[in-house]
């Protein structure tokens, strides 16, 4: 039985029957449209109720009827809180039953933040059909590669036959591309029985172009000239008549996590969510998630912020979240990327002065910028001070799906990086305090680009290449038409359909040594690190650089005991400091080695110095200061 019961779109009603709700506030009259087991639809006046709803109970309606909503008797539009769409995003909706689907996860109340290693994932492009059932498939290869969660991009029904996710228009339907919403729910089953948990991320800053009927019904209410957003008017989260609009998305947080058992969800971009409020949106959702699934199973809220706001990441005496579990660590992957590769255009300027100093104060503060003047977004200052919060309020990663598919030809850090650096890079963000975060196929080298792709009706679609030809041609590297023509058209078919991972070299293991790596790495942490975690007492951190590519890093777990990384990714060997705990080749006074890797194939410290493309990971025992 689902406890949570939604004030949105349809409930089944105990008498029998079926209650439809629209929350129309500028439409004169809203109407049901209702096609039950026949193909015959049949028009039911609503009758209006208090504060712009509208409403109906139907008692011969029941779950698998579709319908529509019929405005102000000239259009027909699906529901906004639909569970289900029966074809595509403009079509009817699907009554269904919330209670249909028997779960086998009685026991399971999820896992602390400290064992997350987030494997995130495309459902369409994680396999050839792009299914739920595929991923369920799939569960049993995560589990043996380390993982312990599996985050989902936006599963919101979307236009068309491929997208992102995140133009979705009808927040809470499990878009029927990927299958019905049980087999969502069966995913999510199989994976607890697993261990595993299941994330999602979610869009709550704009709706996608295509399919967003609020407008016709509900525009002045639901959305707000006053802000902008790199896709239109903002949500309208602190209006006249925004009480509605924030219980809508109060519902699908609470829906995604209540009737679906989500074991956390992400927040997209939430710089681009104004809100004046107090609270804001974002502090009343993490109340009421902690009020209520949250004061019974472990539940975590992940933030992407690029304003690096560290108050949603507070924490209380007990060291449990306020408000927010973590925020995607965007400094650390930029400052990687720019050690690995040496780019330093477009955001990456911020990051090409002392990369390695960024990369340090990454690893032991949380955020790069934390209120410096950042050159990119033209001398502003940004973020805030960050040094206070634990190693667990950030996850790290080297590749996402931004990272990649916002690149014009959406390579991976592996075809952009040398071997080496990525393997240092690897050992670094996997074995980090922080929790890491995978992008599917990166575990085995997965080469195949993940270029940005969406099937929208065809005006829409030239808009779409249009602007993305004249965002790159901004590019040094894509000014002439010739490298302009190289770009993937994202409204293609085949840009989706070379997204998809090729699991041969999985299935078929050949001399490809990145997935033993990766497993090898996760048990290290599994193992080693996250019982460290468990019983860090002292939220002290420190780390020293040693040249433009090399630092040393340490985290003080109790009196006796230092988590230390020593990493040097230049092509010279460099002199370790007196402050590290290194003192012979091979050999660590007072230390535990946990993990090394040398270009060379030997100890990574050798005579005094750290070798060329090495790093080390060491428990240090000697207490004191570092």
């Amino acid at each position: 039985m689902v406890d949570f019961r939604m004030n949105f779109g349809t409930s089944i009603e105990s008498a029998g029957g079926v209650r439809f709700r629209l929350w129309a506030p500028q439409a004169r009259q809203v109407d049901l449209c209702l096609q039950g087991g026949s193909t015959e639809k049949h028009l039911v006046p609503m009758a209006r109720e208090p504060e712009g709803w509208f409403g109906v109970h139907h008692l011969t309606a029941s779950p698998g009827d579709w319908y529509q909503f019929m405005i102000n008797g000239e259009l027909l539009v699906p529901d906004p809180a639909s569970r289900y769409q029966a074809d595509d995003i403009h079509g009817p909706s699907v009554v269904c039953d919330p209670d249909a689907y028997l779960w086998h996860d009685v026991g399971w109340r999820g896992r602390p933040w400290e064992e997350a290693v987030i494997y995130e994932l495309h459902v369409g492009c994680f396999s050839a059909a792009g299914t739920f059932k595929q991923v369920t498939e799939r569960l049993d290869y995560l589990v043996q590669l380390g993982v312990t969660a599996i985050e989902c991009m936006p599963l919101a029904q979307f236009p068309g036959n491929f997208n992102w996710g995140y133009d979705g228009a009808l927040l809470f339907a499990p878009c029927s591309v990927y299958g019905r919403p049980e087999e969502l729910k069966e995913l999510v089953d199989a994976a607890h029985q697993r261990g595993l948990m299941v994330f999602l991320d979610v869009v709550y800053n704009h709706f996608g172009p295509e399919g967003n009927y609020l407008y016709v019904y509900a525009r002045d209410a639901f959305f707000t000239e006053r802000f902008k957003t790199p896709w239109g008017m903002a949500i309208n989260y602190c209006g006249e008549q925004s009480k509605t609009v924030r219980q809508f998305y109060i519902a699908n947080v609470l829906y995604w996590l209540e009737e679906f058992h989500m074991d956390g969800l992400r927040f997209d971009a939430v710089h681009s969510i104004f809100d004046h409020c107090r609270p804001d949106i974002l502090e009343e959702i993490a109340e009421k998630v902690h009020a209520g699934p949250g004061s019974r199973r472990h539940i975590h809220l992940i933030l992407e912020n690029d304003d690096n706001c560290a108050g949603y990441l507070t924490r209380k005496p007990d060291g449990q979240p306020r408000y927010f579990s973590a925020q995607w660590n965007d400094d650390f992957h930029h400052a990687c990327h720019v050690l690995a590769t040496g780019e330093t255009d477009g955001y990456y300027q911020d990051y090409a002065d002392r990369p390695i100093h960024h990369l340090g104060r990454c690893l032991t503060e949380g955020f790069a910028y934390q209120g410096e003047i950042s050159p990119f977004r033209d001398n502003a200052r940004r973020g805030q001070p960050s040094a206070h919060l634990p190693p667990l309020a950030f996850v790290s990663f080297l590749q996402n799906h931004d990272q990649i598919g916002n690149r014009a030809l959406g390579e991976r850090l592996t075809v952009l990086a040398d071997q080496s650096d990525l393997a240092v890079l690897t050992a670094l963000f996997l074995l980090a305090p922080s929790p890491p975060l995978l992008f599917m196929g990166e575990e085995f080298g997965a080469g195949s680009p993940f270029c940005f792709f969406c099937d929208f009706s065809p005006e829409l679609a030239k808009n779409v290449v249009s602007g993305r030809l004249k965002e790159f041609a901004r590019f040094a590297r894509f000014n002439s038409p010739e490298n302009l023509e190289r770009i993937p058209d994202p409204t293609a078919m085949t840009t989706f359909l070379r997204a998809k991972l090729n699991w041969q070299s999985v299935d078929k293991p050949c001399d490809n040594a990145t997935l033993p790596l990766y497993r090898q790495l996760l048990h290290i942490r599994r193992q080693a690190i996250i019982p460290c975690l468990k019983k860090r007492q002292r939220n002290e951190a420190g780390m020293q650089v040693f040249g433009e590519k090399a630092l040393q890093a340490w985290w003080t777990l109790t009196d006796d005991e230092t988590l230390v990384v020593l990493l040097n990714l230049q092509d010279q060997a460099v002199r370790i400091a007196p402050a590290s705990s290194a003192a012979a080749p091979g050999k660590y006074e007072h230390g535990q080695v946990l993990y090394q890797y040398c270009r060379r194939g030997s100890d990574a410290v050798s005579s005094g110095t750290l070798l060329p493309k090495s790093i080390v990971w060491l428990i240090d025992r000697s207490g004191g200061e570092k």
